[in-house]
């Protein structure tokens, strides 16, 4: 995979938590940004699909069922973009560390298992800077199923893979979709240099093991001083949440 790579100017890191619905991730990463804070490290934390500028056209089409696997890429690769742009490349210039709940590895999974060939999503997101380190927190697929049906009463169309037609039952079709995108990650932990976590250890287990993984990597870092008064104002807001 050919991408952008600037880290001869980058000042700051870019850490990635990945993984399947039900992995884990989001609360590991939470946990790791909390950490990463009382370290006194500025941080800026960002999530997949959550552009403002993009949101609403997002959850308009998938109200009405209106997205196809080319549609859907397309406007998570727009979304993905303005954050990029505006967040994410503008941070890590001024040195600070860019924690990602999902990064440019779910749309090659997800993407993938809708259909869209990996060349043609690779070329979408061939502008984005390689993370420093990217956690994939993996466990059995069935496993993060039971997660998500016990946390949910009910699943959403495109998040059951409905519009795939992989069958008529949403619980079911569930199942074959995250097993279809389980597959395309599992793919890319050795291709893209994945630090694998076993998402069926505790809690504290796998936070242990991602602070272990960050400070190795973060070991000799230092970020610029030249930070402005509002950012160490509102970093000690959000610490003090």
């Amino acid at each position: 995979m050919e991408m952008e790579d600037e880290s001869n100017i980058r000042k700051g890191r870019l850490i990635v938590v990945e993984g399947c619905d039900g992995s884990g991730k989001s609360t590991q990463a939470y946990l790791l940004y909390r950490w990463l804070q009382a370290q006194g490290y500025y941080v800026f934390w960002t999530e997949w699909n959550s552009s403002p500028m993009v949101k609403k056209a997002t959850k308009r089409a998938k109200k009405n069922n209106l997205l196809t696997p080319t549609t859907f890429s397309l406007i998570h690769a727009s979304d993905f973009a303005d954050r990029y742009e505006r967040e994410i490349y503008p941070r890590l210039r001024a040195g600070y560390i860019v924690l990602a709940d999902r990064y440019i590895y779910t749309a090659f999974a997800r993407d993938v298992a809708r259909g869209c060939t990996a060349e043609w999503v690779r070329n979408l997101y061939d502008f984005a800077l390689l993370p420093d380190l990217i956690f994939y927190f993996s466990a059995p697929v069935e496993v993060m199923v039971q997660r998500i049906l016990r946390g949910r009463s009910r699943l959403k169309y495109y998040e059951a893979g409905m519009d795939l037609h992989l069958s008529n039952d949403v619980e079911e079709s569930f199942r074959l979709f995250q097993q279809r995108i389980w597959e395309q990650y599992e793919g890319m932990i050795a291709q893209e240099g994945f630090t694998t976590i076993d998402a069926t250890a505790s809690i504290e287990a796998m936070q242990e093991r991602v602070r272990e993984q960050v400070a190795e990597l973060l070991a000799g870092f230092e970020q610029p001083q030249a930070l402005t008064t509002a950012e160490t104002n509102r970093r000690r807001q959000e610490v003090e949440r």
